[in-house]
């Protein structure tokens, strides 16, 4: 025998009950994260994964009786009595032109709300990582994520920053991670102010591509466009990666960098991947790449 069907994959209303949050239904079980909702997150809704109501207290048990007890006689006649009473109210209660003088009131059912739409911003009081040497702060994106304490990276001079991991142990002995971080851009990838933008972050690009992770690997440019930060001049480079290399347990990648000329003498670089084993994730990446600002 088979249960009902299962609601299909997709974003559902965070069953631990957090406002405004919402959390991925991959068909058989939720994912570990929680996130706002926000652009690219649709969410649904469905009976079947909806908090179960509270079962009703249990009636107490009949007090055990003899043989010889006369109690339910006399609460059996008390009752007749008490009925036969009313009856006769209601009947003498009603008016000389017949309008009953009690109506019975039937409730009108709950109607459900719909939900308010997505917001493509973060509320007010939102935690923030404030990258003092880049120049720059963004939201940080709550439970589940950690700020960073791991190791340097080649394209920046010093590394801020939050993360988590989605594998511990990779084939090559490194850890897999999911990361939103920053620091001013390290030298040698040809930055010379605002128009060397464009050829500075695509030199970044595929530095970010070469030391990260695994090969053979494909790219898709999803975004290249230059974009105004807090009223910097800056660009964006956004990718997908995908590849095939057994022991690890995602396939893909989406990345997006972000340059931004912040006045000083290097740039600031935004760096944002998410692996797609947290596919349901992907929607975080356009919210952080419009709550940026710059120092």
């Amino acid at each position: 025998m088979t249960g009902p069907p299962q609601p299909a994959p997709g974003w559902y209303p965070d069953p631990d009950g957090s406002e405004g949050m919402v959390r991925w239904w991959n068909g058989i079980s939720w994912s570990d994260l929680a996130t706002p909702a926000g652009p690219g997150v649709a969410v649904q809704s469905s009976p079947v994964l909806a908090p179960p109501a509270p079962a009703p207290a249990p009636l107490p048990a009949p007090a055990a009786q003899s043989a010889g007890n006369r109690t339910p006689w006399v609460v059996g006649i008390s009752l007749l009595v008490l009925v036969a009473v009313v009856g006769a109210a209601l009947f003498l209660g009603r008016s000389s032109d017949g309008t009953p003088a009690a109506e019975t009131v039937v409730p009108t059912p709950v109607q459900p709300q719909p939900q308010p739409p997505a917001d493509p911003t973060f509320p007010p009081g939102t935690v923030r990582i404030f990258d003092q040497a880049a120049g720059i702060s963004y939201p940080f994106l709550g439970d589940g994520w950690y700020e960073w304490a791991l190791w340097s990276q080649s394209e920046t001079t010093s590394t801020a920053g939050q993360y988590f991991t989605t594998q511990e142990l990779t084939p090559d002995g490194t850890t897999f991670i999911s990361q939103c971080s920053s620091g001013p851009l390290a030298a040698d990838f040809g930055w010379a102010g605002p128009a060397s933008l464009a050829t500075t972050l695509t030199a970044v690009a595929d530095s970010v591509r070469s030391h990260y992770y695994p090969g053979p690997n494909e790219r898709k440019v999803l975004r290249e466009e230059d974009r105004t930060v807090d009223g910097h001049p800056a660009r964006l480079y956004e990718f997908q990666l995908a590849w095939d290399v057994p022991g690890y347990d995602a396939t893909g990648e989406r990345a997006a960098l972000l340059l931004i000329d912040v006045g000083r003498a290097a740039p600031a670089l935004l760096y944002i991947s998410i692996p797609n084993t947290h596919a349901e994730l992907y929607g975080v990446i356009d919210r952080v790449l419009e709550s940026v600002d710059v120092l």
